[in-house]
């Protein structure tokens, strides 16, 4: 069975009895785990009598993504990457940010000088896009910028050094996934309404943890305009459902069953209502199609919604910028790690 996703990597899983192995495939670099050292080795040797191969040993590096196993767990992070991003730009002597973009922000609005040559934000912005694979916490404020590459301001340059200097606070910061975690999925799930003050589209965040740990997430501009902030949740609700299944069915190729109902957790009272009401009314005819997606979600077992207070929404921080004090203490929930932090 194989995977694919977005950056075309693509997963082969192979069961037989009690052996499992899966191997993941990026153009000629691999990535081979299962449960059995004999099957492994057998494998690998098959491979070399068909393949000119070099076996590097436990995995350590991966498409600048370092790897780090302990008894802990699994950590990943890309502190070299970062720290490539931070000289690169030269604010190796700025002092760091203590979050990545201004509460109060008018990017969109910005009427500055457009920059001469845009390239040099447009490759920043590119690299912090890919920054973004282990560093959920810049996921709302790269979203935020890379909406400005076509004609780059002097107020988007000053923005994404501002998202620079705050990593150098940080650049060895990633996500542990523990070894002790349970390999049970959560969804939290939020929308801005009407986010975007040119187009008036909301706002689409949201975070999937297995166990404590922190396995997906995303920000993104809702393709047409929301009526009301329930449609935008709802709409919200409903990618987030999507995500879950798709990861249900991994883990299920990857020998993990998944038999309980998985928690979505949505701040939207009228969205939870809407979810758990079987009948239709004009309110909800513009978003039938999502209706019916979540219920039959519902109704089969596969998610299990319930309400939480805006207050402690750890989707919030994919969906708006905010403070320090709400910033820092939503980073503080969202199970990343820093083994480079002073203690």
């Amino acid at each position: 069975m194989a995977f694919y996703n977005p950056m075309l990597i693509i997963l082969f899983t192979y069961t037989k009895g009690d052996t499992q192995i899966n191997v993941l495939v990026y153009v000629d670099d691999l990535i081979i785990s299962g449960n059995n050292s004999a099957a492994l080795k057998i494998f690998k040797n098959y491979l070399s009598t068909y393949f000119h191969m070099k076996d590097l040993g436990v995995l350590k590096y991966f498409l600048g993504i370092e790897v780090a196993q302990s008894p802990d767990g699994i950590f990943l992070c890309q502190r070299k990457y970062s720290l490539d991003i931070i000289s690169e730009t030269s604010v190796l002597g700025a002092k760091p940010a203590s979050f990545p973009i201004e509460q109060n922000h008018r990017l969109a609005h910005a009427s500055g000088d457009s920059l001469s040559i845009p390239e040099p934000y447009r490759r920043l912005v590119g690299r912090l896009i890919y920054l973004t694979v282990t560093r959920p916490d810049l996921a709302h404020s790269v979203h935020v910028l890379s909406q400005f590459l076509q004609e780059p301001r002097q107020e988007h340059w000053e923005a994404a050094l501002r998202v620079v200097r705050y990593l150098k606070g940080s650049p060895g910061q990633g996500i542990l996934l523990r070894a002790n975690s349970s390999l049970s999925l959560t969804g939290w799930c939020d929308s801005d309404w009407a986010a975007c003050p040119l187009t008036r589209r909301s706002l689409t965040g949201w975070l999937v943890f297995l166990g404590h740990s922190p396995i997906s997430w995303k920000t993104k501009k809702q393709p047409t305009v929301a009526r009301s902030s329930v449609e935008a949740e709802y709409h919200s609700m409903a990618s987030l459902t999507c995500e879950l299944k798709w990861l249900k069915g991994l883990l299920l190729r990857l020998g993990i069953q998944h038999t309980d109902a998985i928690g979505l957790y949505c701040d939207s009272q009228s969205a939870l209502h809407i979810a758990r009401n079987l009948v239709f009314h004009e309110r909800t005819k513009h978003i039938e199609a999502d209706c019916h997606f979540v219920r039959d979600a519902i109704q089969d077992g596969t998610i299990l919604p319930s309400y939480v207070p805006t207050t402690v929404q750890l989707a919030d921080i994919f969906t708006k910028p905010l403070g320090t004090r709400q910033f820092q203490f939503f980073l503080s929930k969202l199970g990343i790690y820093d083994p480079y932090a002073p203690t």
